[in-house]
C-alpha cells in the first residue's frame, strides 16, 4: 500500500548578466537592442526545440552542434545559466553518456523556458 507519494518539483534559477544587456542597449540604442533581443529570443526557442528533436531522433552530432550554438547565443545576451547548461549537454554527448545527456537536456529545456520568460518579461518584448 502506497500512502506517501512525493512529487518532485523542478524549479530552476536563471541568471541574466544585466551588464551584458545594458551594454547591448548602450551599444545599439534601445530600439535596435530590442530588435536584436526579439530575434535572439526567437532563435533560442527554435534551437531548444531542435535540441529536443535531435534527442528523440538520437542524432548525437546534431544535438551536440545545437547545444554548442545555444552556448554562443546565450552568452551574447547574458543568459549565463542557459549557456552553462547547454555546455553541459554538449559535454555529456561527447562523453557518450545517454542517461546524463537526457537528464541534462531536460534541465536545459527548463532553464531555457525560464530564461526566455524572464528576458521577455524584463525587456517587455510584447508582440
Amino acid at each position: 500500500m502506497v500512502d506517501n507519494i512525493i512529487t518532485l518539483e523542478h524549479k530552476e534559477t536563471v541568471r541574466l548578466d544585466s551588464d551584458r544587456l545594458s551594454g547591448l542597449h548602450h551599444q545599439l540604442g534601445d530600439k535596435n537592442a530590442l530588435d536584436v533581443l526579439c530575434r535572439t529570443v526567437e532563435e533560442l526557442a527554435v534551437r531548444l526545440s531542435n535540441c529536443e528533436r535531435y534527442w528523440r531522433q538520437r542524432d548525437w552530432a546534431g544535438l551536440r552542434k545545437c547545444a554548442r550554438s545555444l552556448v554562443a547565443i546565450a552568452e551574447q545576451i547574458g543568459m549565463t545559466a542557459l549557456a552553462r547548461v547547454a555546455g553541459d549537454v554538449a559535454q555529456n554527448v561527447d562523453a557518450g553518456d545517454a542517461v546524463a545527456t537526457g537528464a541534462t537536456l531536460s534541465r536545459l529545456i527548463r532553464v531555457g523556458e525560464k530564461s526566455l520568460t524572464v528576458i521577455w518579461d524584463q525587456q517587455d518584448l510584447s508582440v
